[in-house]
C-alpha cells in the first residue's frame, strides 16, 4: 500500500478544495448540529422510561418498543430521503425532515397513550433521517477520498460525544420537569436547527447534476449500489465496525456494574472514558490522513480490533487482569472502530457521488441495521462479559474477514486514487 504522499497526482478539484478553513469549519458547525439531532432524539429520553411506564399505565416492554420505533423510522427513512435528496437538491428534504420531527416531538408531549408515543417516535426517526442522510450526502458533494474521510473525522466527534451526553441532558431535564418536558427540548432543538440550516447551509447540489426518473430511476440507482461488489463490502464493514460498538453500548451497564461491582458515577467515568478513546481515535485519523491513505488506515485498523477483541474475550472468559485488562482490551477495539468507521464510508462513497444521497442512505441504512442488531444480541446471548465481548470481537473479526474476501485490499487500491490523494495538506 502507497501512502498518500505517493498517491497520484489529483487531477482535479472538488468544490470543498476551494473553502477556507474558516468555510470548512462552518461547515463542520452546521453539518454537526444536524448529525447531533439523531442521537439526542433516540436517547434522550432513555432515563424516562420508567415514567412513562408508570404515567402511561403500560409496560416497559411496550415503552421499549417506542425506541425500537425511532430505529425502524430512522433505517426506513435514510432509504427514502436519500433519492429524494439527488432528485431535489439537499435542502428541501432537509428542512422538511426537521419540520416532521419538530411536529411529532410537540404531538408527544401530548399523546395520551403508549401506542401513539410509539407511532409518533416513527415520525421523529423519519424526520432525523434526512439530518443523517444529507449531512453524509453535503460531505460527499464537496469532498471525497481523503478529505472527505478528514471532514467526516471531524463529525465523528459529534456522533460519538452526543450518544454519551444525551442521557445526561435528558437526567437533568428531568430533575425539573416530567418525560413530557424532553419532547419540549427536542422540539425547541429541531426549531433552532431549521435556522442554522436555512441560514448556514446553502445547496450543494446544482440542478444540472440531480437524478430525474422517479421510481424507476431510484430502482436502478439502488440496483447499480448493491452490484458493485466492493461498494456494498465497504458498507458492511462499516455495519459491523458500528455493530462493536453498539454491543458496547448495550452491555457496558451490566457488565461493569453487575459483574464488576461498579457504581452509578464509577460506571459513567468508564463509559466515558471508552467514548473518549473512540473519539480521541477518529481525530487522530485525520492526522494519519496526511500520511496514509484510508484504504492503509482501514486494513490497519480492522486487524488490530480483531487481536484486541480476542483478547478482550479471552479476558472476559477467564477472569485474568479482572476489569482492568476488560476496559484496556475493550478501549483498543473502540479506538480501533474509531479509525475503520470514517474511513469504510469515504471509500464506498467515493465511487458513486453521481448519486450520493442514495448511497449515502443505503450506506447508513446498512450501517445502522447491522449496527443495530448488535444491541439485542448481547442480550440473547446473557448480557455478561463474555456476551459483550464475543458480539464486540465478532464484529470486529466479521469486518475483517468482509474486507478480505469480498473487498479484498488488492481493490481498494483501486477505489478512485485521485480523490484519495486529494488535498492532503
Amino acid at each position: 500500500m502507497t501512502t498518500a504522499q505517493s498517491s497520484p497526482a489529483p487531477t482535479a478539484e472538488t468544490p470543498g478544495d476551494l473553502m477556507s478553513r474558516g468555510q470548512q469549519l462552518r461547515l463542520v458547525l452546521v453539518l454537526g448540529s444536524l448529525i447531533a439531532i439523531g442521537p439526542l432524539t433516540i436517547d434522550m429520553y432513555l432515563p424516562a422510561l420508567p415514567a412513562i411506564t408508570a404515567d402511561l399505565e403500560t409496560t416497559s416492554a411496550a415503552v421499549q418498543l417506542t425506541l425500537t420505533g425511532t430505529l425502524a423510522g430512522l433505517a426506513l427513512g435514510q432509504l427514502l430521503i436519500g433519492p429524494l435528496s439527488d432528485a431535489v437538491g439537499r435542502r428541501l428534504p432537509l428542512l422538511a425532515g426537521i419540520a416532521l420531527h419538530i411536529l411529532a416531538s410537540l404531538l408527544c408531549v401530548v399523546a395520551p397513550t403508549v401506542q401513539v408515543v410509539g407511532v409518533l417516535r416513527v415520525l421523529q426517526g423519519l424526520g432525523v433521517a434526512a439530518t443523517s442522510v444529507v449531512a453524509m450526502a453535503v460531505v460527499r458533494d464537496l469532498f471525497s477520498g481523503a478529505a472527505f474521510a478528514r471532514l467526516f473525522s471531524r463529525l465523528m466527534l459529534v456522533m460519538g460525544a452526543a450518544p454519551i451526553l444525551a442521557p445526561t441532558l435528558g437526567s437533568g431535564l428531568l430533575r425539573w420537569s416530567d418525560w413530557r418536558g424532553v419532547f419540549v427540548a427536542l422540539a425547541i432543538f429541531g426549531l433552532l436547527l431549521v435556522v442554522v440550516a436555512a441560514v448556514g447551509l446553502r445547496e450543494t447540489l446544482p440542478p444540472e447534476r440531480r437524478r430525474h426518473g422517479g421510481v424507476a430511476a431510484v430502482g436502478r440507482d439502488y440496483r447499480a449500489l448493491l452490484r458493485d461488489r466492493t461498494f456494498v463490502g465497504l458498507v458492511l464493514v462499516a455495519g459491523l465496525a458500528m455493530a462493536a460498538l453498539f454491543a458496547y453500548v448495550a452491555g457496558s451497564s451490566f457488565v461493569f456494574q453487575q459483574r464488576y461491582g461498579l457504581d452509578e458515577q464509577q460506571f459513567g467515568l468508564a463509559f466515558g472514558a471508552g467514548a473518549v478513546g473512540l473519539i480521541t481515535a477518529t481525530q487522530l485519523n485525520v492526522r494519519l490522513l496526511r500520511r496514509y491513505t484510508p484504504q492503509r488506515i482501514l486494513v490497519t485498523a480492522l486487524a488490530v480490533g480483531t487481536a484486541a477483541g480476542l483478547v478482550l474475550v479471552s479476558f472476559a472468559a477467564t477472569g485474568v487482569g479482572g476489569l482492568a485488562a476488560v476496559l484496556a482490551s475493550l478501549w483498543v477495539v473502540l479506538a480501533a472502530a474509531g479509525l475503520a468507521m470514517p474511513n469504510a464510508p469515504a471509500l464506498a462513497l467515493s465511487r458513486h457521488g453521481e448519486a450520493a444521497g442514495t448511497a449515502a442512505a443505503l450506506l447508513g441504512a446498512v450501517q445502522f441495521g447491522v449496527g443495530a442488531l448488535a444491541a439485542p444480541l448481547v442480550g440473547v446471548l446473557g448480557t455478561g462479559s463474555v456476551a459483550m465481548a464475543a458480539v464486540v470481537a465478532g464484529g470486529m473479526a466479521v469486518a475483517l474477514v468482509v474486507l478480505l474476501t469480498v473487498v479484498r485490499p488488492a481493490r481498494l487500491a483501486e477505489v478512485e486514487p485521485a480523490a484519495v490523494a486529494v488535498a492532503v495538506h
